[in-house]
């Protein structure tokens, strides 16, 4: 049995904290796993922001609330989904996804929690586990299934790694270039046909 474990941001919606850099003006908000590959370090730094400019949780869904997903987004996860079971491995939050995830049709999710105090500010955050993205794929290949994975960062790298076949959508050229062992592919139509070349069963487009 084949399964597909999809990141989420950056490979088939937005990447959120982009989005919230550009509605609140904070550029260093900007930053991703794309930038930064330790993720605690990255969170450590988005949290003093928040704190820093007196954000609060409600801010952020705000601009999650008008995002849509990426164009041909729904349609790729309709069709993968008629041919695998689908899994998405996020680094997002259950806090921030309930939008997107309703426009995606509520393929499962994989993610991590925040934690927030009384006024709505964001304290802190909780991983769901340590290297969970390929921890799950761990698990998943434990329950004999065989795993076709795709992801846009470094910390979808480990995923990419514990899967039998692992592809880089839309991913900068820093991580193609650090990670030539993963295909990249540009857009969804690509990682359409790599999920078909890499089964082992006879798909069709």
């Amino acid at each position: 049995m084949e399964l597909a474990c999809l990141d989420l941001e950056g490979v088939l919606v937005p990447e959120i904290w982009i989005a919230f850099a550009e509605r609140t003006g904070i550029e260093e908000l900007r930053a991703t796993t794309r930038d930064i590959p330790d993720y605690n370090v990255l969170m450590k730094q988005r949290l003093a922001l928040l704190d820093q400019h007196n954000l609060k949780i409600d801010d952020i869904q705000e601009v999650i609330a008008m995002l849509q997903p990426l164009p041909g987004a729904i349609n790729f996860v309709d069709w993968l989904r008629e041919r695998f079971q689908v899994i998405i491995l996020s680094d997002t939050f259950y806090e921030f996804s309930q939008p997107l995830m309703r426009q995606l049709k509520w393929p499962t999710l994989f993610c991590h929690r925040l934690v927030t105090d009384d006024s709505g500010r964001v304290v802190d955050y909780k991983l769901r586990q340590e290297d969970p993205k390929r921890a799950s794929v761990k698990a998943l290949h434990s329950l004999n299934y065989r795993v076709i994975a795709a992801g846009d960062s470094y910390n979808d790298t480990t995923m990419l790694s514990e899967a039998d076949v692992g592809f880089l959508i839309h991913a900068p050229q820093n991580v193609i270039d650090e990670f030539p062992q993963f295909k990249p592919v540009a857009d969804l139509d690509e990682l359409k046909a790599a999920f078909v070349a890499a089964s082992e069963r006879n798909l069709t487009l």
